[in-house]
């Protein structure tokens, strides 16, 4: 909250506190940091198809990398330093990229058109996806941080889970 930038008459800010103009087609995906505070990453069209990374305080382009693709939506890992990106064209596929070196992890296909939108599952170890082809598809391609790793291992000495109970 900054006082300087609300107008004294009606209490709502109205001017824009920055403003960000390096992408070089429609800015078409964004995803706030969930572990790293003032972290933003924006996607771009298929004339820019770069994910950018920027210091939402200053405005600063932290870095740039170019997809090769349309980016059509972002979301961070809630427990692993990741990224999921989802594309278009020309690829209609998602990318899942280490943070912040932005090796590629894996390149992931299925989707015969632009995948559109995404969610993280709750438990954080599944993406779903969206996209223009009319079907959503389930990819359990996160960790889902420590406290997943700690019921898989149980589930895996439950009583319940053995061949035999005799």
């Amino acid at each position: 909250w900054d006082d300087r930038y609300t107008s004294s008459a009606n209490g709502v800010c109205d001017q824009p506190l920055l403003r960000l103009d390096q992408h070089r087609a429609a800015v078409k995906a964004l995803a706030w940091c969930p572990w790293q505070r003032h972290l933003l990453a924006s996607g771009g069209g298929t004339a820019d198809r770069m994910i950018r990374f920027w210091n939402s305080s200053t405005g600063a382009c932290l870095n740039a990398v170019d997809t090769h693709s349309q980016v059509c939506a972002l979301q961070w890992a809630k427990h692993d330093r990741e990224l999921v990106s989802s594309h278009g064209y020309s690829h209609n596929q998602l990318i899942l990229w280490k943070y912040p070196s932005m090796v590629k992890v894996a390149e992931l296909t299925g989707h015969t058109s632009r995948v559109l939108h995404m969610a993280q599952s709750p438990d954080g170890t599944t993406v779903v996806t969206a996209a223009a082809d009319e079907t959503l598809r389930f990819w359990k391609i996160l960790s889902g941080g420590e406290a997943s790793k700690k019921e898989r291992a149980a589930a895996k000495e439950s009583i319940l889970n053995s061949m035999s109970i005799r």
